[in-house]
């Protein structure tokens, strides 16, 4: 009984560390297919609209037309606006710091700005 708990013992002692590497990571590609989905449908609405939603309006645009734009055709996602897989809203920006396109964000595990691994931001203007 005793060496059947000894390899249980060492079978989740060398399995588990792997597991949670691959929930964090799959947390991490969630997030940047939930960015990559938020900027399909910010195409849509600029191609509509003739430009992106403000900072102040926010992604909430793609679901509730804003006040003063009449051309607004959405709801240009199917459901509400998510959280980030760790729970927070992500980040939107525009005009955004880095190219025409808004800025979108998610502050990563740890919900401050930058980090490293599980803590690193992700973003909408990079693919690391």
């Amino acid at each position: 009984m005793l060496v059947v708990v000894t390899i249980i013992a060492l079978f989740a002692a060398l399995v588990a560390p792997r597991m949670m590497g691959q929930a964090d990571k799959a947390k991490r590609t969630q997030a940047r297919a939930q960015i990559e989905s938020f900027m399909t449908a910010l195409g849509a609405y600029k191609l509509d609209t003739g430009t992106y939603p403000t900072t102040d309006q926010g992604l909430n645009a793609l679901r509730v037309k804003p006040e003063n734009q009449p051309q607004w055709a959405g709801p240009y996602l199917p459901k509400d606006i998510p959280f980030d897989p760790w729970g927070r809203a992500y980040l939107y920006k525009y005009p955004g710091e880095h190219g025409d396109e808004p800025d979108i964000i998610s502050l990563g595990a740890d919900g401050q700005p930058g980090g490293d691994g599980n803590n690193a931001d992700i973003v909408s203007w990079s693919n690391q």
